[in-house]
């Protein structure tokens, strides 16, 4: 065989494997996928600059890149990953398994613990954004679910969904739940629902959510499923956790006291931590921007979200939502409503129908783009942001 039939057949053979990935996926996924992967491209070198510049310090090409985000609980996770929960220290027993798990299992693969982190969370964005696309385009539009994904992605704490933290993971399992759900997958919903538990907290926001979807298909077909009973999987995450404490501590219920003893948090009617949220404008200018102002910004368009969803949404997702803000809302002080406003996800679909006016999509999109600017400059600098 000469030098250019060999030529011929490797980019024949290439172009067949090019065909068939291609194949794998809708061209709209791809698309978002393709986004997801520019974005974190962008976002790694936008840190690099804002660190060089504002600290004036040099950050080498390779792993330092990826160093400058390993801040806050990303570290708490990564040590999780690597020496496990134990006893002799109860309050990482306050982050729940299924991440750091990922992790290690990933490391195993990669050999590298903070390359392995942002693998997971990497991997599992790319699941997220697809089936939000998905979903938004099994209800609406392909064109609103593309805006979706678009505003998912600029969000200004979307810089959380590339690093070592939990959100994306709980995000792919969240969002693969409900669109279980409205495909009417209920071993699938039930599946996703007790990993996505096993992840966050706010896992528990999937019961109230399955049901309402289970309660809303019967209201229209009006017929009895019995697979809607797998929605009693999604405990089983939660369960985990629970043993998880049991076995560090001998109480499954440290988690509660862990709370109150070391972030002196408690549940509380809504109105307390809002108000606590306002007395923080008094601090310093810092404090008073982050802690004050933009978790009260934050705060306002769960709200204003929650309210619009049931007006706009089908039931499940304002249930979703709603469910969320008061499970963030109902302490004595709110922590991080900034960060955690991205596992609100119909709020994408609502900023979707605003962003058809092209002002608004202007605004939206401006706004965006410049707190993430802002929030990622300083996460990479190990300051505080949600």
């Amino acid at each position: 065989m000469n030098e250019e039939t060999t030529s011929t057949s490797v980019r024949s053979t290439s172009n067949r494997t090019w065909i068939w990935i291609k194949h794998l996926l809708p061209d709209d996924d791809w698309l978002v996928v393709g986004w997801a992967l520019a974005t974190k491209l962008l976002l790694l070198v936008f840190g690099v600059a804002s660190y060089q510049a504002l600290e004036d310090e040099k950050v080498p090409f390779g792993w330092p890149w990826l160093e400058i985000w390993h801040q806050w609980d990303a570290v708490h996770f990564l040590r999780l990953a690597e020496l496990g929960y134990s006893a002799a220290d109860k309050f990482k027993a306050w982050f729940y398994p299924l991440y750091p798990w990922s992790v290690r299992f990933v490391y195993y693969l990669c050999r590298d613990f903070l390359g392995a982190s942002f693998l997971v969370s990497g991997a599992a964005l790319l699941f997220a954004v697809v089936i939000l696309r998905r979903m938004a385009a099994f209800e609406w539009s392909g064109e609103i679910a593309r805006r979706s994904v678009f505003f998912f992605l600029i969000f200004p704490t979307a810089f959380y969904l590339h690093v070592g933290y939990s959100e994306s993971l709980f995000l792919a399992l969240a969002l693969g739940s409900v669109f279980a759900a409205r495909k009417e997958r209920w071993w699938l919903a039930g599946a996703l629902g007790a990993f996505s538990w096993m992840t966050r907290a706010n896992g528990i926001v999937l019961l109230p959510t399955l049901a309402v979807e289970a309660g809303h298909q019967w209201f229209i077909g009006k017929r009895w499923r019995w697979q809607w009973l797998w929605i009693a999987l999604v405990p089983a995450g939660f369960a985990v956790y629970l043993l998880l404490n049991w076995r560090i501590s001998g109480d499954p219920l440290a988690f509660l006291k862990m709370r109150k003893e070391l972030f002196h948090m408690s549940s509380s009617w809504p109105w307390i931590g809002i108000t606590d949220a306002f007395l923080n404008l008094r601090r310093t200018p810092n404090q008073a921007e982050i802690v004050g102002t933009q978790e009260l910004i934050f705060t306002g368009l769960g709200l204003i979200c929650s309210i619009a969803s049931w007006f706009k949404l089908r039931p499940v997702y304002a249930t979703w939502i709603t469910g969320n803000w008061l499970l963030l809302v109902c302490v004595t002080f709110i922590e991080s409503m900034p960060r955690y406003a991205l596992t609100m996800f119909p709020i994408f679909f609502l900023f979707a129908f605003v962003g058809e006016n092209r002002f608004w999509n202007t605004v939206i999109t401006m706004w965006s783009l410049l707190f993430l600017a802002l929030f990622s400059s300083l996460f990479v600098r190990g300051w505080w942001v949600f």
